[in-house]
Parts: structure tokens; C-alpha cells; sequence
């Protein structure tokens, strides 16, 4: 984790902005726009890795393109249970999850195959401790 007193300057936030629209931009291409040598910025981008700025790379599915033309964002409140957080992470339906302050307990954001799988996802969530749930479906996201 970065130290509370290093200071992350406006270099670093572009560096960071970039690669969070295209995390496989090459090393010439970065350093030009922030205005730095190919070797400046991977050393930037390396400093940020090893102060834990930049926790990890990831890839972006479009979830459309593997038969999921629907995403939906559930709100469940949940019954404790320590294994409910290791099962939502093996379903590969789920993009996004997090447990939230208030209610609901956690929001789940789903890529379903049509209504058939949003509702086969829905009957697995109450059969692994999740109740009072509301299903939003995305009409288009935005960022």
C-alpha cells in the first residue's frame, strides 16, 4: 500500500488515467502523452506497482460477445455466511460485487444470458442465503 506521504503528482494521474482506458498502451506511447521517454514512464508505472497504486492489470470482456445480453444489478440482503463471498467469486456470471453499508448487505452486478439465466442467477443467490432482493436491469451503461 502507498505511504500517506508519497505524494502521487499530476505525472502519476495521468499515467494512472491512461491506463485505465488502455492498460496495454506501449511504453513510447504513454511516455509521449505525459510527456516522458519510454523508459520514464515504465519506471513510473513500475514505482506505482510496487507502492500498490496499481494493485493489478485486467482484461474487460464484453460480456455480449459470450451469449450475456443481459446485465442486471441485484441489491440482497444476506444471511452470514463465510462461504457466500468464495461462491460468488466462481460464478463467471458475476462482473461485480460488493457488500455495502446499509441495506442492502450487497450489490451484484450480473451478466446473464437473457431472462433465463438472470433467473436461474436469482434462484442460485436465494439458495446460498440471500433474500429481500431488487433486480435492476442495465439498459446501457455509461462508464
Amino acid at each position: 500500500m502507498a505511504e500517506k506521504n508519497e505524494v502521487i503528482n499530476k505525472i502519476d494521474l495521468s499515467i494512472l488515467t491512461i491506463l485505465q482506458q488502455d492498460a496495454r498502451i506501449p511504453w513510447q506511447m504513454l511516455g509521449e502523452r505525459v510527456g516522458l521517454s519510454a523508459n520514464a514512464a515504465a519506471d513510473r508505472v513500475r514505482r506505482l506497482m510496487k507502492r500498490g497504486v496499481i494493485t493489478r492489470f485486467t482484461t474487460v470482456v464484453d460480456q455480449r460477445m459470450l451469449g450475456r445480453s443481459l446485465s442486471a444489478i441485484i441489491d440482497a440482503r444476506i444471511t452470514t455466511s463465510p462461504k457466500f463471498d468464495e461462491a460468488l467469486r466462481r460464478r463467471n456470471d458475476v462482473v461485480w460485487a460488493a457488500h455495502v453499508t446499509g441495506v442492502p448487505d450487497v450489490k451484484i452486478l450480473v451478466a446473464c444470458e437473457g431472462t433465463e439465466g438472470l433467473d436461474e442467477f436469482l434462484q442460485w443467490l436465494h439458495k446460498h442465503g440471500a433474500s429481500d432482493t431488487r433486480t435492476d436491469v442495465v439498459l446501457r451503461s455509461i462508464v
